[in-house]
């Protein structure tokens, strides 16, 4: 089955950018990203802290099967509605250390006149090595996964 979140790696950078195109209008795709009770319901994921402003943070929580709690917070840097995100995302208890996010949403309309929109992600480690690191996770799978949900979820809301 092919993955309709696409990843793209370019070999010595330490960089991914990632795309995905949604059939949903921009403000409902930018508005999952915003909204705690989506975010949580997409992501799989608890939100102890959502503060969608310019420098304001987040806090998220997970339970994994072992009932093992892990953390991911960051801050956000620039919020600019239905257009932006900037952001940072940390993963607590793991070795992976801070990176950078870019999250840019737009608005897309077929040939039919239906709304869609493209979701486009920069992101950025502080190594090529840590960046590889995490490609050899299940990264891919799971980024799809969570889209997938998004789709699925926000399709219930439109």
């Amino acid at each position: 089955m092919e993955l309709k979140t696409k990843i793209h790696a370019e070999d010595g950078k330490q960089e991914l950018l990632i795309t995905r195109e949604f059939e949903l209008p921009l403000e409902l795709l930018f508005k999952a990203y915003i909204e705690p009770e989506i975010v949580e319901q997409w992501m799989g994921t608890k939100v102890l802290k959502l503060e969608n402003k310019n420098h304001g943070s987040y806090q998220f929580e997970t339970t994994d099967q072992m009932g093992n709690k892990h953390g991911f917070s960051g801050v956000i840097h620039e919020l600019v509605m239905n257009r932006k995100i900037t952001r940072t995302f940390e993963m607590e208890n793991a070795n992976f250390g801070p990176q950078l996010e870019f999250l840019e949403f737009e608005k897309l309309t077929d040939d039919s006149g239906d709304h869609q929109s493209k979701l486009s992600m920069h992101i950025v480690y502080r190594s090529v090595t840590l960046r590889d690191q995490i490609l050899q996770l299940p990264f891919a799978q799971g980024i799809n996964m969570a889209h997938n949900r998004l789709q699925k979820i926000m399709n219930t809301i439109k």
